[in-house]
C-alpha cells in the first residue's frame, strides 16, 4: 500500500523460477565424548538432563497410574481432569529448555506436562536463591511456599524451589486452591510466569497467534529474549497457525520498519512431530507435507528450518543455540520439526488401535530414558549406581509432592460456600493504568503540529449552533473524529500501545477513523495487517497478556467468524483462567456494516455478549464514542468496542455543551436518557436509537405518548437501575436494535427487566429487531431493519393500541408463531 514500493508491472510478467533451499534433516551427529571435548557441557550438566527428563518421566507415569488404576505412591486418589501425556518426549522439552532464559517464553498445547516442567527446571539453574526466595514468597501470599518449607526435606534453594515448583504445577493439575492458577487452568493451560512459562492452550493450535502477539510485543518494545511456540504436528493443519507464520515472517518487518525494528519476529515454531494428529496419522494421511519442515517457505530466503532428531537431548540443544543466535541477528522467526514420538496414546482413554504394538515396541528401544543413561555411562559421565541415585531422588521428590497437593487438609480446594464470588470476582481485572510502561512515547511529531488534530480543533463540538440550527455535517465534529481523537491522545500517553489490522497504514482505515495516524506514527506503532483476521484477534491477546496494550480492528463485525476462536476462547477467558494473573488490555475494534448484504452487514453484538470476560460496547454519539474509548484504553479487561458504520459522520445531539477537547472518560454499563417521557420506555442498541426518537416524535405529535427513549451504550457490564425506574414510571417497555430478533441480547435484557420490574409492566417487554433473514441489499434496507414505523406498528399491536392507527407490519402473536414454524 505505501507509494515508495512501487508495483513494477515488468517486474511482475518477468521470467524466471522459484527456487528452494534445502532444509536440514537430523544432521547432528556427535557423541557426548565429543561435546565434553568442546567444552559445550559439563559433567553435571549432562546429569542434569538426565534427572529433568526422568522428572517428566515420572509426573506422567503418576497421572497415568492416577487414571488407569486410581493410585500413585500407594495412595488411592481420583483424578477426573484430562489427561494428555508425553511419555517418550521428554528429550524433546529438556532439550528444548536448556538455553532458554526467564526472559525467554514458551507456549504450550494440551500436551505440555514436558514443556512445562522441563522450562521450569532449567529456571531454576538460571536464577539466583535470593531470586527464587523472592519468587516463592511473593506467589499467593507466600501460602505455597510455608506449604513446602514445613514439609520439604530440602537442603538448599535450589531444591527447595524444585519442591515448590513441582507442589505448585500437581495442584493445579489436582484443582486445588494452590495451583498456579488457582485450579482455573488445570492439565492443558498451565504456566507459570515468574519462570517464562506461558500459558498452555487447549485449542490445537491456539498458541500460535497468541505467542507471535508475544513476540511482537517484544519486538515493538524492544525487550529481551525469544519466544517458542510448540505445537504438535496435526497443528500444521490449522489456518492461525499458517496465518501466524506469515505474520510473522511479513516482508514489512525487513522493508519497512525503522532501523532498530528491522527483522521478523524473535519467534521459534516448534512443531512435536510425534506423527499423530490424535489418531490420524499426519504423513502419509491427514497432512500434505511430507516432511513438515517443507512449511518453511514463507520467505524469498525459506524462514530457517531444519528436521531434528528430538529424542537426542543434546541434538535439541544443539539446534536450539542456532536458532536463538539467528533470532539474535533478527533473522527469525525459525522453524523446528521436532521428531517426536509418545509411547503412550493421546490421552489416557486411547486404546491405540490406530498403531501396532510392533511399532510401539520398536520405538520403545530407543526410548531417551533408556537409551540416554546408557550413554552417559559409556561416556564415563557418571556411574549406573550414581545415576540410579539421581533416580529415586527425582522420584522421591515426585512422590512426596504428591502426597502434598492430594491431601485436602494441606491443600484445599477452593472453598465456594465461603467464597462463592470467587470466579465471579475474577472475571475481569477492572483494573485503571493509564500507560502499560513508563518512557517515551515514540511518535513522529508533537501532537500539536498534526494536521487532523488542528483540522478536528476547528469543529463544531455539537451539532446545533446558537440559534438551534444544525451545523452543516463538514462542519462538524463526528463520530470518526471522536474515536481519532481518544486513539490519538492515547498514542501520547502510553508508549506500549499499538494499532494494526486490514488497511489501517496509508489508507487510514476503511472508514477513514485513522487518518492522520500514518504520518504521526512510526511503523512500529501502527501497520497494515495481513487478511488474517485470527492472527490479528490472536497476537493482539499475546500482546496484552505480554504487558503492551493494543487496539485491534475486523473491518466488518460480520468478519468476527473468523477469528472466534480468539475472541471467544483466547480473548475473553484468559484472565479469569489464570486467577487475574494476566491482564488483558486489548480493545477489538467491530463495524457494523450497512449496504453491503448478507456478508458485511451484520450486528453481532449477542454473539460477543454470550461471552463471559469479554466487555462489550456500541456507543453512538460522538460524546459516547470519545469518552468510552478513553475507558477502555485506561483499563486491563477485553473490550469489543462496536461502532456502526451508518453514522460516522454523526455530530453531537444531546450534550449541550459539546464534546470536551480534553481528557474525560464514559464508564460502561451505565445507559444515557435521550428523550424523557411518561408513557412508554424505549431502549436501543447501537444506530436504532435515531429511528426511535424519530418514533417518539411521532407518537408524542400524532397519539399523545410520551414516550422515554434510552441508549444502552453498553452492553457487558449493564446497569439496570435506570431501565428499571422508567418502568416504573411508563409501565411498558420496548427494546430495540439493527440485530435479528432472534438470539438478540434484549431478549435477554427483556427477561431480566421482567423479572426486575414485573409488578410494574402492564405488558410484557417486547423486542424488535431485524428480520430473521439474510441481509438484503440496500435497496431493501427497510424491508430488513427496523424503520421508526416498525415502532408505531410493534406498539400498536403488542404494548399500547394507538387511536386509528393501522398498522404495516405485523407483529401479532399468531404471526410470530408462523415465522417461528418456519424457521424465520
Amino acid at each position: 500500500m505505501p507509494k515508495s514500493m512501487y508495483v513494477d508491472p515488468k517486474q511482475a510478467f518477468k521470467k524466471r523460477n522459484i527456487k528452494f533451499k534445502d532444509i536440514p534433516v537430523c544432521h547432528y551427529d556427535k557423541t557426548i565424548k565429543d561435546e565434553l571435548d568442546a567444552k559445550n557441557f559439563t559433567k553435571a550438566d549432562l546429569i542434569g538432563i538426565y534427572a529433568d527428563m526422568v522428572a517428566i518421566r515420572e509426573f506422567e507415569t503418576m497421572l497415568m497410574d492416577i487414571k488407569l488404576k486410581g493410585n500413585y505412591n500407594q495412595k488411592d486418589y481420583t483424578y477426573p481432569g484430562p489427561s494428555h501425556l508425553a511419555i517418550g518426549e521428554e528429550a524433546t522439552a529438556v532439550g528444548q529448555a536448556y538455553l532458554l532464559g526467564v526472559e525467554d517464553f514458551i507456549f504450550g498445547t494440551h500436551r505440555s506436562h514436558h514443556e512445562v516442567i522441563a522450562k521450569g527446571l532449567s529456571a531454576i539453574k538460571k536464577l539466583s536463591d535470593d531470586e527464587l526466595t523472592e519468587i516463592m514468597k511473593s506467589y499467593n501470599n507466600g501460602v505455597n511456599y510455608e506449604t513446602v518449607m514445613k514439609y520439604s526435606t530440602a537442603k538448599n534453594t535450589k531444591d527447595l524451589a524444585k519442591d515448590f515448583f513441582m507442589y505448585g504445577i500437581m495442584c493445579e493439575l489436582f484443582a486445588k486452591d494452590c495451583g498456579f492458577s488457582r485450579g482455573l487452568g488445570g492439565s492443558m493451560h498451565a504456566f507459570f510466569l515468574p519462570f517464562g512459562i506461558f500459558p498452555n492452550n487447549a485449542i490445537v493450535g491456539g498458541s500460535g497467534p497468541i505467542a507471535t502477539g508475544v513476540a511482537l510485543y517484544k519486538k515493538c518494545n524492544q525487550k529481551g529474549g525469544v519466544v517458542v511456540a510448540n505445537a504438535g504436528d496435526g497443528a500444521a493443519a490449522r489456518g492461525p497457525v499458517y496465518e501466524s507464520m506469515n505474520f510473522a515472517n511479513m516482508d514489512q518487518f525487513k522493508e519497512l520498519w525503522e532501523d532498530g525494528y528491522k527483522g521478523g519476529l524473535p519467534i521459534i515454531y516448534n512443531f512435536n512431530n510425534n506423527h499423530y494428529g490424535m489418531g490420524g496419522q499426519t504423513k502419509g494421511e491427514t497432512m500434505a507435507y511430507s516432511d513438515l519442515a517443507r512449511l518453511a517457505a514463507f520467505t524469498p530466503d525459506q524462514m530457517h528450518a531444519e528436521r531434528i532428531n528430538g529424542w537426542n537431548p543434546l541434538a535439541m540443544i544443539d539446534a536450539y543455540r542456532r536458532s536463538i543466535d539467528t533470532i539474535k541477528k533478527g533473522e527469525g522467526p525459525v522453524l523446528l520439526d521436532v521428531v517426536t514420538y509418545r509411547l503412550s496414546g493421546h490421552s489416557t482413554s486411547d486404546v491405540m488401535t490406530y498403531r501396532t504394538k510392533e511399532e510401539v515396541e520398536e520405538w520403545s528401544k530407543s526410548d531417551p530414558l533408556t537409551v540416554f543413561p546408557k550413554e552417559l555411562v559409556k561416556a564415563g559421565v557418571a556411574t549406573q549406581k550414581e545415576l540410579d541415585k539421581v533416580r529415586d531422588t527425582v522420584i522421591d521428590r515426585n512422590k512426596r509432592m504428591f502426597m502434598l497437593a492430594s491431601d485436602l487438609e494441606i491443600s484445599p480446594y477452593t472453598d465456594y460456600d465461603k467464597n462463592p464470588n470467587f470466579l465471579e470476582d475474577l472475571m475481569f481485572s477492572n483494573q485503571t493504568v493509564e500507560k502499560m510502561d513508563d518512557r517515551a512515547c515514540d511518535v513522529r511529531m508533537p501532537k500539536e503540529e498534526n494536521e487532523r488534530f488542528k483540522k478536528i480543533a476547528g469543529q463544531a463540538r455539537f451539532a446545533y449552533d446558537a440559534t438551534g440550527k444544525m451545523v452543516p455535517k463538514l462542519k462538524q465534529y463526528n463520530i470518526r473524529d471522536a474515536i481519532f481523537e481518544a486513539i490519538f491522545d492515547k498514542y501520547y500517553t502510553d508508549p506500549t500501545l499499538i494499532s494494526y489490522g486490514e488497511d489501517v497504514r496509508d489508507w487510514n482505515g476503511a472508514f477513514a477513523v485513522y487518518r492522520g495516524l500514518t504520518e504521526a506514527l512510526p511503523y512500529h506503532r501502527l501497520f497494515n495487517a495481513p487478511i488474517s483476521e485470527s492472527a490479528i484477534v490472536g497476537s493482539a491477546v499475546g500482546y496484552g497478556m505480554a504487558g503492551g496494550r493494543a487496539i485491534v480492528e475486523l473491518m466488518y463485525c460480520d468478519f468476527i467468524g473468523c477469528a472466534g476462536d480468539e475472541i471467544f476462547n483466547q480473548m475473553a477467558k484468559w484472565q479469569s483462567m489464570s486467577a487475574g494473573g494476566l491482564k488483558m488490555p486489548v480493545v477489538l475494534r467491530v463495524s457494523v456494516g450497512s449496504k453491503y448484504g448478507a456478508q458485511h452487514s451484520q450486528d453481532w453484538t449477542a454473539l460477543c455478549a454470550h461471552i463471559p470476560g469479554l466487555k462489550v460496547v456500541f456507543p453512538v454519539t460522538p460524546y459516547d464514542a470519545k469518552g468510552m474509548m478513553n475507558e477502555a484504553l485506561k483499563g486491563t479487561d477485553p473490550v469489543v468496542f462496536f461502532e456502526s458504520q451508518r453514522i460516522y459522520d454523526m455530530g453531537e445531539r444531546f450534550v449541550k455543551e459539546g464534546v470536551p477537547e480534553g481528557y474525560y472518560e464514559v464508564p460502561f454499563g451505565e445507559p444515557a436518557i435521550r428523550r424523557e417521557g411518561k408513557d412508554l420506555t424505549i431502549l436501543t442498541i447501537g444506530a436504532t436509537l435515531y429511528r426511535a426518537l424519530e418514533a417518539a416524535e411521532e407518537l408524542e405529535a400524532k397519539y399523545g405518548i410520551s414516550a422515554e427513549v434510552i441508549d444502552a451504550r453498553s452492553v457487558v457490564p449493564f446497569n439496570y437501575d435506570k431501565v428499571i425506574e422508567s418502568v416504573k414510571k411508563t409501565g411498558n417497555i420496548l427494546l430495540a436494535s439493527d440485530a435479528c430478533t432472534r438470539g438478540n441480547i434484549l431478549n435477554d435484557m427483556a427477561q431480566n427487566i421482567t423479572q426486575m420490574a414485573f409488578d410494574y409492566l402492564d405488558a410484557p417487554p417486547v423486542v424488535l429487531g431485524a428480520k430473521n433473514w439474510i441481509t438484503p441489499a440496500f435497496e431493501y434496507d427497510a424491508e430488513f431493519f427496523p424503520q421508526p414505523s416498525w415502532f408505531l406498528d410493534i406498539i400498536h399491536q403488542k404494548l399500547i393500541p394507538l387511536n386509528g392507527y393501522v398498522a404495516d407490519q405485523n407483529f401479532t402473536s399468531v404471526e410470530l408463531n408462523r415465522k417461528s414454524a418456519k424457521g424465520v
